[in-house]
């Protein structure tokens, strides 16, 4: 049995330290290890029993994914025409970045590559609903003040989880306001806190509370209960954990969805701490950079 792991785009290095293991297969950022999969934080989607397949020809190579299944999306190495040609003869499986709200494709997305000329690595099952592991939007480029929005999108498109309206958000070190206009337009009713102010368009919408003082500095008491908080915060993880605990022993915030960010090195004991907090959650969104998404719904 193996098991493929893909990296995030730009940390193959993190995913290495945390599979562990010495003298790895490396097909570009693909690792395939022998044994049963193992979670993997830094892997934007796991290879489920990945096979290896001799092909004696470019129709061949058709024909054997096909008698596997119907939906295959590539993960592109080297022999680019060669590998052009097959997926020419393979069904057509829509790519195109989603709308927000809109379902991902359902039903099997099976991953596969040549990684070498006649040799075809398949795995008709993976771990992400995406096409390697990319989560990617229409996106809006007028209106949210920064992209940091798009981790909010597809956190909730992941999760299938949303804020629902009327429902109470605090959104902390909001500034410019880009996760704010996310719940905002959902139709959260929204207490954004920052000591900078939010953009013009984004502090003219409705049911948007604008707090303008520190976060780290703000009694939970003096906000009382709020169905989510969410955080994307500049901070360094350790701060951010003392933040969250106070929230939690305050018993006001039901859900919470936080970035925890990196200054360089990943911050592996902070990581553990978050993780230890019951019913927590950690991921590494396609939307994310040296930073991990932590939720606890």
């Amino acid at each position: 049995m193996f098991t493929g792991y893909l990296a995030a785009k730009g940390f193959l290095p993190e995913l290495l330290r945390e599979l562990d293991v010495e003298d790895p297969e490396i097909y570009g950022d693909l690792v395939l290890l022998e044994g049963p999969e193992k979670p993997a934080l830094w892997a934007a989607n796991i290879w489920r029993d990945p096979v290896r397949i001799p092909i004696e020809s470019i129709g061949d190579a058709a024909k054997k994914l096909r008698a596997i299944q119907r939906n295959w999306i590539l993960y592109p190495l080297e022999n680019h025409r060669r590998t052009l040609l097959i997926i020419e003869k393979l069904p057509k499986v829509s790519a195109k970045p989603l709308v927000f709200g809109a379902k991902p494709l359902a039903g099997a997305l099976g991953s596969w590559t040549l990684i070498d000329r006649d040799t075809i690595l398949a795995a008709p099952h993976c771990s992400s609903l995406f096409p390697n592991g990319e989560v990617n939007f229409v996106e809006d480029k007028e209106t949210p003040p920064s992209r940091a929005y798009l981790k909010l999108w597809e956190l909730f498109t992941r999760l299938d989880v949303y804020p629902q309206p009327g429902e109470r958000c605090i959104d902390l070190g909001s500034c410019p306001g880009g996760w704010t206009w996310v719940l905002q337009q959902l139709g959260a009713n929204v207490i954004s806190v920052d000591k900078a102010p939010l953009a013009d368009n984004i502090a003219k919408l409705p049911h948007i509370e604008y707090r303008q003082e520190s976060a780290f500095g703000l009694d939970p008491h003096t906000i009382g209960p709020v169905d989510w908080l969410f955080s994307d915060i500049i901070c360094y993880p350790k701060r951010l954990y003392a933040l969250v605990q106070r929230w939690i022993e305050s018993g006001l915030a039901k859900r919470f969805a936080c970035t925890i960010k990196f200054q360089g090195e990943v911050d592996y004991e902070t990581l553990a701490a978050f993780a230890a907090i019951p019913g927590s959650q950690l991921i590494h969104l396609h939307n994310n950079k040296n930073e991990i998404t932590w939720f606890k719904l």
